[in-house]
């Protein structure tokens, strides 16, 4: 009986995990999905509301600059007061953003919602990826970094698609789609709230929030190859979000919302079908494959936008999206190696800090330009981040020491 009885019990605990993982995926999925659901928008508020492109980057950055504030903040909270509060805070604040963004007709009123979700999502970026490798399973031994890291880029996808099948097709086409998000914030909410805490609250949470950048010890080599992997790709990201719907309209010839939001996504969707065949490489390797092969995709993007050919800037954001997914996802396991799970939280804040710092810097700069050169020279100097990038992780890439197995975490 008390063999059936500790049988019982390890199947409660798996069940509460897994519904634990579960919750997690879905609460990122939906914060992700309400950062992507504005981007088909883009060209309706430039044409309805007269927003330039400089006044789209500067969005893209109050959205990156929040994220970043929250992240050096709030990033190792969660090793406090537990997973869950700090996840509903962050669903909260993306819906804030949502129920903001229906009234948009000034560009302070689109910045201020975008600086919500900012803030949302740099909770969730620390907090949730942190909950999802807590809660994964131990078989397949990439599901935790693939899920933890892909799962952005796969929410970023789904909300580009919803929005712009509703922008296009749906009543209300400048508010449905954030309708239908706050109730998918709200619903993830609710699966977190009934799901079991991964972390022991303890002492010291307003310590934790004096700002701080650290990673163990033992995967500190790992952190100059990994900072040009989410560097390079993430400023793609942004270039996406800032000068794609643009580009779409002016370059490639076509004011279709729904193809906007397919474009987008088939940068961002690839990315999670990428990430498990990194999974078949050393971290070393894979990174070095994602990034050429991101070269490789940047180098179609450039000839798309050179000729106007839609098809081939497709392709080649197809292409340079399965890569990254491979790079990011490489160097979050190389960086996740011999974790604990207080190493997890700290270690995601400095991921998603770089990764925003790749979103909020390039995307400043190019916000100034874009009043002096034109769309086509402002993605040449994208592609130029990506050839350097690609250049630095192909020469420096390193695996994780394995001779550090035994040591215990230095911060």
């Amino acid at each position: 009986m008390q063999g059936v009885s500790l049988a019982i019990n390890l199947g409660r605990r798996g069940g509460t995990r897994r519904l634990a993982f579960v919750s997690a995926v879905v609460s990122l999925i939906a914060v992700f999905a309400a950062v992507g659901s504005t981007i088909p928008l883009f060209n309706i508020y430039r044409a309805e509301d007269g927003f330039t492109n400089a006044d789209i980057s500067l969005t893209v950055v109050a959205y990156s600059a929040a994220t970043l504030s929250t992240l050096l903040v709030l990033g190792r909270l969660s090793n406090h007061v537990g997973r869950r509060p700090p996840a509903i805070a962050s669903l909260g604040l993306l819906v804030l953003g949502c129920l903001l963004l229906l009234n948009v007709h000034d560009i302070g009123i689109l910045i201020a919602g975008r600086l919500l979700m900012g803030l949302g999502a740099g909770l969730a970026s620390s907090t949730l990826t942190a909950y999802i490798v807590d809660a994964a399973p131990a078989r397949p031994t990439w599901l935790a970094s693939v899920a933890s890291s892909q799962t952005v880029m796969l929410g970023l996808a789904v909300g580009a698609i919803a929005s712009g099948a509703l922008v296009q097709f749906g009543p209300w086409p400048r508010d449905l789609i954030y309708l239908v998000v706050i109730g998918l914030l709200l619903l993830s909410a609710a699966l977190v709230a009934i799901s079991p805490e991964t972390v022991t609250p303890r002492p010291g949470g307003w310590r934790s929030l004096r700002p701080s950048v650290r990673v163990p010890v033992r995967v500190r080599h790992l952190l100059p190859v990994a900072a040009a992997v989410l560097l390079a790709t993430w400023a793609t990201g942004a270039f996406y979000q800032a000068f794609v719907p643009a580009l779409v309209a002016d370059q490639l010839h076509t004011n279709n919302s729904l193809v906007l939001g397919l474009v987008f996504a088939a940068y961002m969707g690839p990315s999670a079908l990428g990430a498990p065949l990194g999974g078949r490489f050393s971290p070393a390797a894979a990174q070095r494959i994602g990034m050429i092969a991101f070269l490789a995709g940047w180098i179609g993007l450039i000839t798309a936008i050179s000729t106007g050919a839609l098809p081939l800037f497709i392709a080649a954001t197809i292409i340079a999206g399965a890569a990254q997914g491979i790079a990011i996802s490489a160097a979050t396991r190389g960086l996740l190696y011999g974790s604990t799970l207080p190493d997890r939280a700290p270690t995601f804040a400095v991921v998603y800090l770089l990764s925003y710092s790749g979103a909020t810097v390039p995307s400043l700069i190019s916000a100034r330009l874009s009043t002096i050169f034109a769309l086509p020279q402002i993605a040449l100097g994208y592609g130029g981040l990506a050839l350097v990038a690609t250049l630095f992780t192909a020469a420096a890439a390193h695996n994780p020491h394995t001779r550090d197995d035994q040591e215990q975490p230095e911060f």
